[in-house]
């Protein structure tokens, strides 16, 4: 969701939640506002009161409703003013000085307000006191600051938080994209290891090798099934890496033992799509095929009380191959933006096995 300018951008639900969150911040807006100004107009009066309460009549009641009248207005109207000439989009730095000045005028057009309504609800009152109409400025001017302060902080307050709705988008669309295209590496490189598999087999067992096919056209079907996926279950992810050793062992033969350690319990967990697959084409390209009498394949998913561990474990070493390419660093990235430092990967050699391990917090 994007909030810029109050524009409504996004879903009909976002949009709603924003159309209403707009009309809330109105209604507050106007009942703060004649909150603010009653509040100081009944202090006067209590002040009055409290001084002398004969001054108290319907002379300084009508006076104080003006007073609340003007201040509602010339602040609405500032606070237009401002949204118009920018000032809300500026550095404070750059605002100060502009409310400081505008403050003060919108005091002296309030209390020349004041004034003419003065002598409109009794013309005989003495002469004007300038004196009595600076300090009258003066105490308006604090009350008007003090309201631009308030009204500048919740602007800066809400721009913060748009800023960061905004942000929130942005980043989530960057992950949202790039893990499209961590996707549209990862297939072709799980087709261009099949496709290899199947050539490796056309001149010496054409049968098989027409039967690879089959197989590899079943895989292909799903995993463009499941390629659109974020998240799928760990069992369709295991069927789908049971077809692809079902497509390695034509190749290899007796060259090539699986042994499975599958937890059933585990079966609806939610991995990334193709990552356990990438790490059983690793373990076979850097594993088992650089063996001359071939190798063992354990693949393994299990849950300790923190973490659910899936591995792949194969004969072979690491030596200068720790780097196994595209497949890992994708698979790394994907982990990280879809589970936010939650899940990582691990690779070891172990007593002439090389273990791969994904490991997700829970």
């Amino acid at each position: 969701m994007k909030v810029t300018n109050y524009q409504l951008i996004g879903t009909k639900r976002e949009n709603r939640f924003i159309f209403v969150n707009m009309r809330s911040n109105k209604v507050i807006y106007w009942i703060a506002q004649l909150t603010g100004w009653c509040t100081y107009a009944v202090l006067i009066l209590l002040a009055t009161y409290n001084d002398s309460p004969k001054d108290v009549t319907l002379e300084l009641v009508l006076k104080l409703l003006n007073l609340v009248v003007l201040g509602i207005i010339f602040t609405h109207l500032m606070s237009r003013l401002s949204i118009k000439l920018g000032w809300l989009d500026m550095k404070l730095v750059n605002v100060i000085p502009r409310v400081i000045i505008s403050s003060f005028i919108c005091s002296a057009v309030i209390s020349l307000g004041s004034v003419i309504f003065g002598y409109l609800i009794d013309p005989a009152k003495e002469p004007l006191n300038f004196l009595a109409v600076f300090i009258n400025i003066l105490a308006i001017s604090v009350l008007v600051l003090f309201w631009n302060a308030i009204y500048f902080t919740i602007h800066y307050f809400q721009k913060s938080k748009a800023q960061e709705l905004n942000n929130l988008s942005l980043e989530s669309s960057k992950n949202e994209i790039e893990l499209k295209n961590l996707r549209s590496q990862l297939n072709p490189h799980f087709l261009f290891n099949s496709l290899n598999s199947i050539r490796a087999l056309i001149d010496i067992e054409p049968a098989k090798a027409k039967n690879s096919v089959t197989t590899l056209s079943n895989l292909l079907r799903k995993s463009l099934i499941i390629g659109k996926e974020d998240l799928v279950s760990l069992s369709t992810e295991l069927e789908m890496v049971s077809h692809y050793l079902e497509l390695e062992k034509m190749r290899f033969e007796e060259r090539l033992t699986v042994t499975w350690e599958i937890d059933d319990r585990l079966n609806d967990f939610q991995i990334p799509p193709f990552c356990l697959q990438m790490l059983v084409e690793n373990a076979i390209k850097h594993g088992i095929s650089n063996i001359m009498h071939g190798g063992e394949i354990l693949i393994c998913t299990k849950r300790t009380e923190e973490e659910v561990l899936i591995q792949v474990i194969n004969s072979g070493e690491l030596g200068n191959n720790s780097d196994t390419g595209i497949g890992i660093a994708n698979t790394i990235r994907r982990l990280d933006i879809q589970f936010n430092g939650k899940a990582e990967f691990i690779l070891k050699e172990e007593e002439n096995n090389v273990i791969a391990t994904l490991a997700f917090k829970v």
